[in-house]
């Protein structure tokens, strides 16, 4: 199986997306994520994995890989503009939406940033047990 996350920047939603499904899919899975516009992993995605005890050392902000695109089983958007953006994949590729806000964006003190991250963070984890649940029962 190989999934491939996608949202804009690749800085926070697909990043999380990426950790959760890693976390709770198969090992022998493979699992990615990248921007329409990559601009480096966000300091506060990388705090809050940190937290949960996720390794951060080898996050990468990257472009998409038309490669891995079109041989993907599922291509996962996170917001609008990475489903508008998406390039055009074969049949064979399910693509699903998940349309989440993006955390990158958000203003205020640190601490409400933060929540609003930990908050995204639990959204996607949810997001990604259901997810990865789902593709092994209908396999």
């Amino acid at each position: 199986m190989q999934l491939y996350f996608l949202c804009t920047g690749n800085s926070s939603r697909s990043q999380f997306a990426e950790a959760y499904a890693r976390h709770y899919a198969p090992a022998d899975w493979s699992i990615k994520s990248a921007g329409t516009n990559p601009h480096g992993v966000h300091p506060k995605t990388i705090e809050v994995l940190n937290q949960e005890g996720f390794d951060t050392s080898r996050l990468t902000s990257d472009a998409i890989d038309d490669d891995f695109l079109n041989l993907t089983d599922y291509v996962v958007t996170l917001c609008g503009d990475a489903r508008d953006h998406c390039p055009i994949t074969p049949d064979s590729v399910q693509r699903v939406h998940f349309p989440l806000a993006d955390p990158a964006g958000v203003t205020g003190s640190d601490e409400e940033i933060t929540t609003f991250f930990k908050t995204t963070a639990a959204d996607i984890k949810q997001l990604m047990k259901t997810f990865i649940t789902d593709i092994q029962k209908n396999a």
